[in-house]
Formats: C-alpha cells, sequence, structure tokens
C-alpha cells in the first residue's frame, strides 16, 4: 500500500514538483496552498488526490484540513512541511513586520502542522515528517539574516524532533536545497524597504545577485523530487538531506570555519569551570 503524503505550499516550487511526481507515481496526495484553486488542477479526475485550503499560520485552519484529509484517506504517512518563502535584506534595513509573519510561516507554522499530525504518527507507529530546510539553514550570507535565522530554527526544531520521536517509529529528513529554478528569489521573496548605502557592498550586493539568478539556477524542483521520494522510501532514510551540487561543499566549509575556532579556542573554553582560577592568573 502507497504511502499517504499531505504536501503545503503546494501551488509551486518543490510542493509543485514534489506533488506531480508523487501523482505520476501513483500516490495518494494531500496538496494543499492558501488558494486552493492554484492547485484544484492537480487533483481533477484523480481520485487518489486531495486538494485543500491551507494558510499554515492559521491554527484553525490547521485543524480542520488535516482532518478533511484523515476522514478523506483514513492516514497520513508523509507530511512536508514546504510552505515558506524568503526575505531579503541587511539585518538593520529589514521591516519587523515582515521579518514577523516570514516566522509565523517559516517557522510556526510548520511548528503547528507537526505538533498537530504528531498525534496521528504516534497512534499509527509510524509516519515521516519531511521538512524544507536550505543551505541557509546551515550556512549564513548577508542580506539573508532573517531567512537564516527561521531555517537555523527549523533545523534546530528536527534535530530535536528526531529525537523524540524516533524510538516510537516516526522519522525526520531535513531537506537542505541549494540555488534551484523555483519562485524563491522572485516574486514571492519581499525585500527591504529601507536602504543603507553603508550596505551595498554587503547586503546590497547580495540581493542584486539573487534577484538576477532568478530563474537561472542550476537546480531542477523535478529532479530534487525524485531525491526527496527516494530518500523517504528508504530503509536508513537521512536526517540531512543536501541537494545541489555546491551544497554539499558550501556546508562542509561552514563545519570546517567552526572547527577551527573550537580548536583555536578550546583551551580557553575548557578552563571555565569553577575551580579553573589558576588558568587565568
Amino acid at each position: 500500500m502507497k504511502k499517504v503524503w499531505f504536501i503545503t505550499g503546494a501551488s509551486r516550487g518543490f510542493g509543485l514538483s514534489l506533488s506531480r511526481e508523487l501523482i505520476r507515481l501513483g500516490y495518494p496526495v494531500v496538496v494543499t496552498a492558501r488558494r486552493v484553486e492554484t492547485v484544484s488542477e492537480l487533483a481533477e479526475g484523480k481520485d487518489q488526490v486531495l486538494a485543500l485550503p491551507l494558510d499554515v499560520t492559521d491554527q484553525a485552519q490547521v485543524r480542520s484540513t488535516l482532518q478533511k484529509a484523515l476522514n478523506h484517506f483514513g492516514r497520513i504517512d508523509v507530511l512536508v512541511n514546504n510552505a515558506g518563502f524568503g526575505y531579503f535584506g541587511a539585518i538593520e534595513e529589514a521591516d519587523e513586520e515582515a521579518v514577523r509573519q516570514l516566522f509565523e510561516t517559516n517557522f510556526w507554522g510548520l511548528s503547528d502542522l507537526t505538533r498537530a499530525v504528531l498525534p496521528t504518527f504516534r497512534s499509527q507507529g509510524s509516519g515521516h515528517f519531511v521538512n524544507i530546510s536550505s543551505i541557509a539553514g546551515l550556512s549564513s550570507a548577508p542580506a539573508l539574516g532573517y531567512y537564516n535565522a527561521s531555517k537555523f530554527a527549523v533545523e534546530g526544531f528536527s534535530q530535536a524532533l528526531a529525537q523524540e520521536v524516533g524510538p516510537l517509529g516516526i522519522k525526520v529528513t531535513l531537506v537542505e536545497p541549494g540555488p534551484f529554478r523555483t519562485d524563491w528569489a522572485g516574486s514571492s521573496a519581499p525585500e527591504r524597504q529601507v536602504k543603507i548605502t553603508d550596505y551595498d557592498a554587503t547586503a546590497g550586493e547580495k540581493v542584486k545577485q539573487l534577484r538576477n539568478n532568478s530563474g537561472k539556477q542550476p537546480g531542477s524542483p523535478d529532479l530534487a523530487a525524485k531525491a526527496i521520494i527516494k530518500a523517504v522510501e528508504a530503509e536508513n532514510s537521512p536526517l540531512h538531506l543536501p541537494l545541489g551540487k555546491g551544497t554539499v561543499p558550501r556546508a562542509l566549509q561552514q563545519f570546517d570555519d567552526v572547527r577551527k575556532d573550537f580548536e583555536e579556542w578550546q583551551e580557553a573554553a575548557s578552563h571555565v569551570d569553577f575551580g579553573d582560577d589558576a588558568f587565568w592568573n
């Protein structure tokens, strides 16, 4: 029996590619988006596909949509927390209301949906959370500070979740893509309205690069969908699934930079317990 998938943000990007591939393979799928008309075509004439409206920041709708999915299919086996967006601008330039909304979607929406599904997964004794993170959840860059923060939060949340639910037969996979040809750097990503010239060479330059490369990124969302399905169906599914040729080198460089600081400061860091006063005298 094929697993039942539940996907948020299925109207474009990874969500859309993943939905199409799953439907092609004959999986039962719940496709959701804030405006259901943007995903309704995916379900037309297909008994194994259910299209539902879902704003992940609306807790009441999260629970009602999940219940509709359970009533229809009887179970959910894979939850793909894909809904999210980017935000571009230096930290000092950022609009507070905009970045709070970023966290409402990218982190709190993911958290609420995860918590709502957990009782079902626990009662089944199985289930798989696929949380769409980013290489930006491992390695930061100028102009992406708040987006980095939202994805770093997803990383920490998911790693703790994996330790809590692993003994219950439930799996967690963090998908960590690099540059892919989605609309992430296009119209879906708002930008700072206040521009401070001191940041032109750092955050400003990064924003230009991101906008100019939108639609030209090397990564194929359709091929990413195949990789995600393969990871979920694997006997030993990974906790971390980096996607994109440049993603692993960038992550490893980040780890090397952290290791360098840790090793250089290990001696000082190891002498801050009670009784270590002599080291500092």
